[in-house]
């Protein structure tokens, strides 16, 4: 019996293998499409620095997913060549538009050989109208927000699109037994916050790149305003990031400056495991993520799946994580100002920043409400999940996706549905 051939997909992105919410996704989207047994991948994993640049594999995956680390997110000789060698059947890319004109310049070349697909986010309205030239270069755009696919669909209503959210592992991202939680706590941060570990102690979480658009000072900030109004050893802050990043502002001395070094500000720099991510969020009363730009935020899904209500600005895909329209799972604060801002690449686009009064005021009634109250909101922050962001959807959908546009699109001999030329009425 003929064993059916595997759809090969070539994909783009972040290194699957680093913690950035785009690996992760695209990390996410690969094993689930690998364990159906229909698909194999060649990776070009990008957007960090490497310590080889040989080929991956898993032990796991074998011949079925190979992996080359690359600079930045490839070049068009590197991509060339691999169109070549490895002949896909599918193109696969996600991340920032900005990162990708290099790819679409050269639609000419690819496009008549495998059908481009391309996973999108946009972070914000007015509508990019200068991005039209770039979404209509796919086959198909899957949007990562509810936001990203308005834009899409308003920008360029021909490209076939979807709202194909991101999601997260809810059998690790869950809630955890009390007494799991409290050993947690005490073995990995109990001697930060003193000489015994305080279950009373209100404890906020921040998961994020230390960068400027995160707003990383400003919460640092802001939570020592907000410890003033309640006491200095009523409640932390835990930053989960690198406190010297490049991109970002240098935390630590912060920190010194305003005083907050007897435990009221804790940060954690390694990378940990996903289980252990769990219990940090499990361990904190709230999550916070107040970027003044926020694609979707992958950091407060996870919160909310493991029953940890969330603060977040009002903008991009954290908007539709914090209510579904009539419940809440935590605290959206409406932006105090909207800035159009723009480049040379993106000539505008909205830039929201809240007020440190909003932010403060958030805080305040997030640790004044009842722990009943708190608890519920955090159960139906994670049945919201569950039912809009569950990686059963996910996977299927897809598998779905990548084998209709297979089928319907062809690739290399098979390929049909694109020609590189347009008939227009003059």
């Amino acid at each position: 019996m003929e064993t059916q051939k595997k759809i090969k997909v070539l994909t783009i992105s972040d290194m699957p293998f680093a913690p950035s919410g785009v690996g992760t996704q695209t990390k996410y989207m690969i094993e689930a499409m690998l364990k159906t047994g229909k698909f194999k991948f060649f990776s070009l994993g990008g957007a960090m620095k490497h310590q080889t640049y040989q080929p991956l594999k898993t032990e796991e995956y074998g011949e079925d997913w190979i992996t080359l680390p690359v600079d930045g997110y490839g070049n068009p000789d590197l991509l060339r060549s691999i169109l070549r060698q490895e002949r896909p059947d599918i193109l696969w890319f996600m991340t920032d538009p900005r990162f990708f004109g290099w790819l679409w310049q050269m639609e000419n070349e690819i496009r008549p050989l495998v059908p481009m697909v391309y996973y999108h986010v946009w972070d914000n309205r007015p509508y990019p109208m200068y991005n039209k030239k770039y979404y209509e270069s796919n086959d198909f755009i899957a949007t990562i927000s509810k936001v990203t696919d308005d834009v899409v669909k308003n920008v360029s209503p021909n490209v076939r699109s979807m709202y194909l959210p991101h999601a997260v592992d809810s059998e690790i991202f869950s809630k955890h037994p009390v007494e799991d939680i409290t050993n947690f706590a005490k073995n990995s941060f109990g001697k930060s916050f003193g000489d015994s570990y305080d279950e009373n102690k209100f404890l906020f979480f921040w998961n994020n790149r230390n960068a400027r658009r995160k707003q990383s000072g400003s919460l640092i900030f802001w939570f020592k305003e907000f410890l003033d109004k309640v006491g200095h050893d009523k409640a932390s802050l835990i930053m989960h990031t690198d406190v010297k990043d490049q991109h970002g502002q240098d935390l630590d001395a912060i920190v010194t400056e305003l005083g907050l070094t007897s435990g009221e500000v804790l940060f954690s720099q390694q990378k940990v495991e996903p289980m252990v991510l769990s219990l940090m969020y499990n361990m904190c009363d709230c999550t916070i993520n107040i970027a003044d730009a926020e694609g979707f935020g992958l950091a407060t899904l996870e919160s909310l799946s493991c029953e940890t209500p969330i603060i977040v600005n009002m903008t991009g895909g954290l908007q539709e994580q914090v209510t579904d329209g009539k419940n809440w799972f935590g605290i959206g604060i409406k932006p105090a100002s909207r800035a159009i801002i723009g480049s040379q690449d993106i000539p505008w686009i909205y830039e929201d920043r809240i007020s440190g009064e909003d932010c403060i005021n958030a805080m305040l009634k997030m640790y004044e409400m009842p722990r009943k109250k708190r608890e519920k909101m955090g159960k139906l922050g994670r049945a919201h999940v569950v039912k809009n962001y569950n990686f059963e959807n996910y996977c299927s959908s897809w598998e779905k996706t990548l084998t209709t546009i297979h089928e319907e699109m062809g690739s290399w001999e098979t390929r049909h549905g694109y020609t590189t030329w347009e008939l227009e009425e003059l």
